[in-house]
């Protein structure tokens, strides 16, 4: 079955981004939707996957990482968003996010 997952990485200090508000948001026309929302813990993962099985349907997405207040505003990054599409809602995607107070990157893991 599918599931979306993420996890963020402190690139600035070499460790799990621990404690960031992540926002998942389905896109539908001009709308966008909250699907859900978490916190990384100290692995810098979510608890669980943030959609599986039937609740993960094919269309766009944007996750938001609220990396900002995990940097104490210490930088120049407030809120990522990062938005990609399901093609195959059987499929697992993970999306993480590296990041340091001045960028980020992102692909599709494993």
């Amino acid at each position: 079955m599918g599931r979306l997952t993420t996890h963020v990485l402190d690139t600035a200090n070499g460790r799990p981004g621990s404690g960031v508000k992540v926002e998942l948001f389905r896109l539908e026309k001009d709308n966008a939707i909250l699907v859900t929302s978490a916190t990384t813990n100290a692995d810098g993962r979510t608890d669980k996957p943030l959609l599986e099985d039937d609740a993960l349907r094919a269309g766009t997405y944007q996750l938001v990482f609220h990396v900002g207040a995990y940097f104490k505003g210490a930088g120049f990054l407030d809120a990522v968003p990062i938005r990609f599409a399901v093609a195959d809602a059987g499929a697992h995607y993970h999306v993480p996010l590296l990041c340091s107070p001045w960028g980020y990157t992102t692909y599709r893991g494993s």
